[in-house]
């Protein structure tokens, strides 16, 4: 007998499916702030709304605003953007990988590959679910992200400062939800310590944005090396005896 299909019923969603929905509003909520900001920075509701349609990345939609707000031009402005949103192609060959989407589906995949979507779906531990995992926070985040950018961009002035609100933390929050399932090994822990010591360091030394790039060289570098050393490990002669058939 073959297990029910997820519906429009909440009772019906899997697991999957509410976590993508939630960190979608969460971080659909925080376009709100993107919206304000650009505006304030000096562009237009139309320049913000594409942006967002075409860019979707936040972190590279910051970077790219605080550029043009602090006096720097379009192309300074593009390529502070563009170095972030170079994990994004790291992340699409993983999704590629794990999800296999054929047809149009690889085109809005691409789309929609973010860090929450990914880290939606790799945070599942059957292939039916990664995928739901997936699209649900990729195209959940994509349809409340311009949406409350629209919101935050015609409210401009009128908003205020977005921080006041509370929703530069909505992310974050998000992010940490994600995580901390993940972190019941002594390795997990100790690379995201790692990783939050590095990022404190580069932050009064490096630009906005570059912090995060680092502390990623990091990780990559840890998963390469442990792997290495696990391998290069002698084996203890009783294990060896425990393991054989």
């Amino acid at each position: 007998m073959r297990p029910s299909q997820p519906t429009l019923r909440p009772a019906s969603w899997t697991p999957a499916i509410r976590m993508g929905l939630s960190i979608a509003v969460a971080t659909g909520l925080y376009g709100i702030s993107f919206g304000a900001l650009a505006v304030a920075a000096g562009l237009t509701v139309g320049q913000t709304m594409a942006l967002s349609l075409l860019m979707f990345t936040g972190g590279s939609q910051f970077a790219f605003i605080g550029v043009i707000a602090g006096g720097g031009v379009p192309s300074a402005a593009l390529g502070a953007a563009a170095l972030l949103g170079v994990r994004n192609a790291i992340y699409a060959m993983q999704m590629n990988h794990m999800l296999q989407p054929l047809g149009w589906r690889k085109a809005l995949a691409a789309q929609v590959t973010i860090d929450e979507s990914v880290a939606t779906a790799a945070g599942q531990t059957t292939l039916a679910e990664q995928r739901r995992g997936f699209w649900t926070a990729g195209l959940g985040i994509f349809v409340l992200w311009n949406l409350f950018t629209f919101v935050g961009a015609w409210l401009g002035d009128a908003l205020g400062d977005p921080r006041r609100w509370g929703l530069d933390g909505a992310a974050v929050a998000a992010f940490l939800g994600l995580l901390w399932p993940r972190l019941r090994q002594r390795e997990p822990v100790a690379l995201a310590v790692l990783s939050g010591v590095v990022t404190a360091l580069a932050l009064p030394l490096l630009p906005p944005g570059l912090p995060i790039l680092v502390a990623a060289a990091v990780g990559a570098a840890w998963g390469w090396w442990v792997p290495e050393r696990a391998v290069a490990a002698p084996v203890a002669p009783d294990a060896e005896e425990g393991t054989a058939p």
